[in-house]
């Protein structure tokens, strides 16, 4: 087979003129506007925009938390609007991590115990789902913190434990929502010092929102919204 003839690798993930539209008639909102977006395999993508542009709303339909009021969402090739809802549901179980500003742990519950939680719901055997926390507990720097509580942690270290669950189960991408909102410039380096380590090394597709330039510069690609649509669309670094 020539070059020329070798099918196309589908993208990873493609937003084929997406809209999403809240309320009617002269109340109606327009969150996302005929957004096209496309984002392979290994990618690293800060997601920018002023409030309002669409960028919450994006990561919402990627992570299937929302879905389009019209135009389509390719996940590997397959059309996300017309799967069921239990086929959404495990689709984010099995391809998709995510990490939060707030963090989102369980208070009373140890490190290991939180980050064994998406395990628990893959019906995963209690000696295995604690080898794999622990393992993502080391990978992320805290497993000498395994049985601390989220109270006994900076937020630094919350976050880092949020980080171990979200690829505890080992996603295809991580979905993260200004992870480094929350935390001081100190901590925020160390964040995103680990994101990069963990799209390099393990080839982890990340997309990321955040309002910090600083941030985003340590994406390799780095896409702005405005008005519910992409207005620029770049490479970052050298």
């Amino acid at each position: 087979m020539t070059a020329a003839a070798r099918p196309e690798v589908a993208p990873l993930i493609e937003l084929r003129g997406v809209w999403k539209s809240y309320g009617r008639g002269d109340a109606e909102v327009h969150a996302l506007a005929g957004a096209s977006l496309r984002i392979d395999d290994g990618e690293f993508v800060a997601v920018m925009g002023a409030s309002g542009s669409g960028k919450s709303t994006c990561l919402n339909v990627l992570g299937c938390l929302d879905q389009p009021t019209r135009g389509q969402y390719l996940f590997r090739g397959v059309d996300v609007g017309k799967l069921t809802l239990d086929q959404l549901a495990l689709l984010r179980r099995n391809y998709l991590g995510f990490v939060f500003q707030g963090f989102n742990l369980l208070a009373r519950t140890t490190a290991v115990e939180n980050v064994e939680l998406p395990l628990i719901y893959r019906r995963v055997g209690h000696a295995e789902r604690r080898r794999r926390a622990m393992k993502a507990l080391e990978e992320v720097g805290l497993a000498s913190r395994a049985t601390h509580t989220p109270a006994e942690l900076s937020g630094g270290q919350q976050q880092r434990v949020a980080i171990a669950r979200a690829i505890v189960t080992d996603p295809q991408m991580l979905l993260a929502d200004e992870p480094t909102g929350n935390l001081d410039s100190a901590r925020k380096v160390e964040i995103m010092r680990l994101l990069v380590d963990l799209n390099r090394r393990r080839g982890i597709t990340i997309v990321m929102v955040t309002h910090e330039p600083d941030m985003a510069e340590y994406a390799t690609r780095m896409v702005h919204f405005r008005d519910g649509s992409v207005e620029s669309d770049e490479a970052v670094g050298p």
